[in-house]
């Protein structure tokens, strides 16, 4: 089962509010997905403590080959 666009990035949302999303059908298909994430709560962690903080808020979306979303190209940050 596909996902929408607005979907990923409310489940985001809910973890970090304050942050710049932008969620990209990569394929048209609804299931690979690109995301980039920009929150103040990135600051001082390394790539790997962003990523798994942004993972863990789409709540097992991901999870195994039932998971609904597929594939997330993930980009996460500090604002500049």
């Amino acid at each position: 089962m596909a996902m929408q666009a607005h979907d990923i990035e409310a489940l985001i949302r809910e973890s970090f509010p304050d942050a710049s999303i932008t969620i990209t059908d990569l394929a048209g298909d609804g299931n690979h997905y690109a995301a980039e994430v920009i929150d103040e709560s990135f600051r001082g962690k390394n790539r790997v403590q962003q990523q798994r903080a942004v993972y863990a808020a789409l709540k097992g979306k991901m999870d195994g080959p039932a998971g609904e979303l597929h594939a997330l190209a993930l980009t996460t940050k500090a604002p500049a």
